[in-house]
């Protein structure tokens, strides 16, 4: 069978080769070159046990140690626009562009990609900015959470991020203090990050806010702590419970709800499996598999083992990061070894196509979905392409027979079955490979994970 092309349908869902490049694609970062071949042959189940449990050292991980930054810049009874302001102002910049090109980076070079897959997950659930936080050591602080408590109890992650130094600061928490609450992180809290919209009312939030009151943040530390004497130590009543409450507290009583459960399941559905919202039977089975424990790696299991997921309807919109990370890790690029202007097209194009890490446009997170597919974004991921693919090794199709090229770039992509429409576009360039590969990468069959 020529790459490309795939099998016909297996009962009830997609043949077996595109069921793995769908596993690859959505719960890994992309295939590389041949890695979708060894996972086929590897089969369905043991793909997704690799992708959840790896085995082995990760040398793309060792290769990418997290940037050591030190104490925060700062110029104490420095004015606004004076040169020690704009000295400090341009430093927060520096870290803060080292810290987005570090990520892509190891996104890019990881063997092992689910950790880094669920940390863009949740950077984009927990969603905070850079420019608001001004601090590139806090950010990394959130992100090194996201990656050690991402995969295990979502408990346990709602209670380190409602504390944690970055988040205060994104919402206004370290202003929260006895008798002058500030609402803010309790509303997003909970219509955002753990219940949904329509499962809290007004007053729970008010109830809520004082029960996260006198957490105070250290900016050259980048810590943060429980000053006691701001803590409203009062019984609050929320969501039907009364009782002395803090942060641990509250976010242990919000996130065992049972609606709490249905959000986060149907959240990550979306996120993994289709656009499409879980229907009821398929949305009881994921909470069932995420349970009492709350168990992140056994929702995503679920999620990946449900007939839904070979559904060959339920797609999904490959947001840029995912098409940038996909891209690299397609012609084995590294960020950090492209020359200095490739470097910089490429945070370029992730700008353009209106995704930087740690930039979220607000505490909803990035759109998903169909927002990514348009005429401006097209434009941008082929400008990319053109930028990137020069400097990647494209012997497997310039070697190939001109017939064959085309077929030899979907192999190179891991794409699925090509449309007629796309195979004839392709076709008309085998006789320049880099601008076959350039207009492969940005074709729907490769923005649009099917």
């Amino acid at each position: 069978m020529s790459p490309g092309a795939v099998a016909g349908p297996r009962a009830g869902g997609l043949a077996e080769r595109d069921a793995v490049r769908r596993l690859l694609q959505r719960l890994g970062l992309g295939p590389r070159p041949g890695e979708l071949d060894r996972a086929v042959t590897a089969g369905f189940a043991a793909t997704l046990e690799d992708l959840i449990h790896p085995v082995g050292a990760d040398a793309g991980l060792a290769s990418t140690p997290v940037p050591v930054f030190g104490l925060e810049p700062t110029a104490p009874g420095a004015k606004p626009g004076s040169a020690q302001r704009r000295a400090v102002n341009q430093q927060i910049a520096v870290r803060a562009t080292e810290l987005q090109a570090w990520w892509v980076d190891r996104m890019a070079a990881v063997d092992a990609p689910l950790p880094e897959r669920l940390a863009w997950l949740w950077h984009g659930h927990f969603a905070t900015a850079i420019g608001k936080v001004r601090s590139a050591p806090m950010m990394l602080a959130q992100n090194e959470t996201f990656r050690r408590l991402g995969s295990g109890d979502f408990r346990e992650l709602a209670r380190a991020l409602i504390v944690d130094p970055a988040m205060l600061v994104w919402l206004d928490g370290a202003q929260n203090r006895k008798g002058r609450p500030n609402e803010n992180l309790a509303r997003e809290f909970m219509e955002l990050f753990t219940l949904g919209v329509g499962n809290y009312t007004e007053t729970d939030v008010r109830q809520a806010a004082r029960a996260l009151t006198g957490w105070r943040v250290n900016r050259v530390t980048g810590t943060a702590s429980l000053l006691a004497a701001q803590h409203d130590p009062a019984p609050q009543t929320v969501l039907g419970t009364t009782a002395p409450l803090d942060a641990t507290g509250f976010a242990d009583l919000v996130v065992a709800r049972p609606e709490s459960a249905e959000f986060i399941a149907a959240r990550m559905w979306t996120r993994f499996a289709s656009t499409t919202p879980p229907d009821p039977a398929t949305l009881a089975a994921l909470t069932a598999a995420y349970g009492p424990q709350r168990d992140i790696t056994a929702l995503l299991r679920a999620i990946a083992t449900s007939p839904g997921f070979r559904d060959p309807t339920a797609v999904l919109v490959r947001q840029p990061v995912e098409w940038v990370v996909a891209t690299l890790r397609a012609l084995r690029l590294r960020p950090s070894a492209l020359p200095a202007p490739t470097q910089r097209a490429l945070r370029a194009g992730l700008t353009q196509l209106g995704q930087v890490p740690f930039e979220p446009p607000n505490v909803g997170g990035w759109p998903s979905g169909t927002a990514w597919l348009t005429t401006a974004a097209a434009a941008a991921r082929l400008t990319l392409a053109q930028a990137l693919t020069p400097h990647a090794d494209l012997s497997t199709v310039t070697a190939a027979p001109r017939p064959a090229r085309v077929d030899a770039t979907a192999a190179l992509l891991g794409l699925p079955m090509l449309s007629d429409r796309t195979r004839a576009a392709l076709d008309e360039l085998t006789d320049d490979p880099p601008q076959l590969v350039e207009l492969a990468l940005a074709s729907p069959e490769n923005v649009v994970s099917g």
